[in-house]
């Protein structure tokens, strides 16, 4: 008996999830499959951008012929943290915003649109060789991370298929 009601509480979050209707994200026609190799980004037209739009080929694949179009518009601010004796930040925040559209090429459609926002830190104690290092460290990583959230979300949609 106890056997029984072990296997029905294991099974309970699945018949749960398919009842609000889950899909996997790979499963067949779940959103990921759908997107992969078929997101045309929008060109990057600095560092950031660049680095974003890499970020997402990565994790989308390069389309042949695009199904979707991606349009990015990028927005970052440095906050300085901690000032010294000497009256010297020695410490950045660098926070990055990024306003998402994904567009059906097909029937011209947004299917998904949103902002996302993330920050990261790095530390100007160094020389300015070892800031400079951070600072494109930073940038890298605050890209990386806008980009794993835009995927996300864009994973979450509900697409036509």
């Amino acid at each position: 008996m106890l056997l029984s009601k072990r296997h029905f509480l294991m099974a309970l979050p699945l018949v749960v999830l398919a009842a609000c209707g889950f899909q996997p994200v790979y499963g067949p026609n779940g959103a990921g499959t759908v997107l992969q190799n078929s997101v045309q980004v929008d060109a990057p037209d600095d560092a950031f951008s660049y680095t974003l739009v890499r970020e997402i080929e990565t994790r989308l694949g390069r389309p042949n012929t695009p199904n979707y179009a991606l349009a990015l518009t990028v927005a970052t601010r440095e906050d300085g943290l901690a000032i010294d004796a000497a009256d010297s930040t020695t410490r950045y925040n660098l926070i990055g915003t990024v306003d998402f559209a994904l567009r059906n090429l097909s029937t011209g459609q947004i299917e998904s649109s949103g902002n996302v926002e993330n920050f990261t830190g790095y530390s100007a104690t160094g020389s300015t060789v070892a800031t400079l290092a951070a600072e494109r460290d930073a940038q890298i990583r605050l890209m990386t991370m806008l980009a794993d959230q835009i995927v996300t979300r864009l994973y979450a949609t509900n697409l036509d298929r």
